[in-house]
């Protein structure tokens, strides 16, 4: 099983590897930083090089393991490789999820609208929630509390921990636990704001309370204020009852 160091570290551009596996185009690696698709987050593009022989990553999928496409006849297994991310794209995705969490928190806390839905993109984003319509004076007040919330610098972690702990411990309204498979007994939370993973979210602290706290394996930038201006662009009705945002980053 490959190693995903995003999950620990979202911040590295460039590691090394070695070829487990080729199927067809495709390369399994032993450890690799390049996201797969997944939870409204496109997948990483960037390079792997060889002994002077360079191939572009074309896309990036997680089944039994990750595989990576490549643009020409892959290295054979055993062969030791060098990665490396197109920076710009993970980065405008790093931006965009975190700038998601908030829009997540901040609607459940203001119209009690929970997320139904996501999509992340370079240059804007998307957010579905279960709601009856946003108005003009909304929209405004969505965007004010996201600019709000960056101009805090409020610090994002992520921790892993166990499933049975979280579902006693966290708020599943944000969490979304309940979504996930049975089979997942280990997770990974995604944290904005508060002083660090300890404990239930009723604390009597409020600086220690976080802002968010959810289930997320997508990679994100380490403070709110790496975000950038937030601009709502629109809505547009989604069904009976749901609401599509639609926002982009400065």
């Amino acid at each position: 099983m490959t190693e995903a160091l995003y999950l620990t570290d979202s911040s590295t551009r460039r590691f090394e590897a070695t070829v487990e596996r080729v199927a067809g185009d495709r390369v399994v690696l032993d450890r690799t930083c390049f996201y797969p698709s997944g939870g409204g987050q496109p997948d990483d593009r960037g390079t792997i090089t060889a002994d002077g022989t360079g191939w572009a990553v074309t896309d990036v999928a997680k089944k039994d393991t990750i595989y990576h496409t490549l643009d020409g006849d892959p290295p054979e297994p055993g062969t030791a490789v060098v990665g490396e991310l197109d920076w710009d794209r993970r980065h405008a995705h790093m931006r965009y999820h975190t700038a998601q969490h908030l829009l997540s928190a901040l609607l459940l806390d203001e119209f009690d609208a929970p997320t139904t839905g996501n999509q992340v993109y370079e240059d804007r984003a998307r957010l579905d929630c279960a709601y009856d319509r946003f108005d003009e004076d909304d929209l405004a007040t969505i965007e004010d509390g996201l600019n709000g919330l960056v101009a805090e610098a409020l610090p994002v972690r992520w921790y892993e921990m166990d499933r049975e702990t979280a579902e006693a411990e966290l708020d599943t309204d944000r969490t979304r636990i309940d979504l996930l498979p049975d089979s997942i007994t280990e997770l990974r939370i995604v944290e904005i704001g508060g002083d660090g993973p300890a404990g239930p979210c009723d604390r009597t602290d409020a600086a220690a309370v976080p802002y968010d706290r959810t289930a997320c394996a997508g990679t994100h930038v380490e403070s709110t204020a790496d975000i950038g201006t937030v601009t709502v662009t629109g809505r547009e009705t989604r069904g009976s009852d749901g609401e599509r945002i639609r926002f982009e980053l400065a």
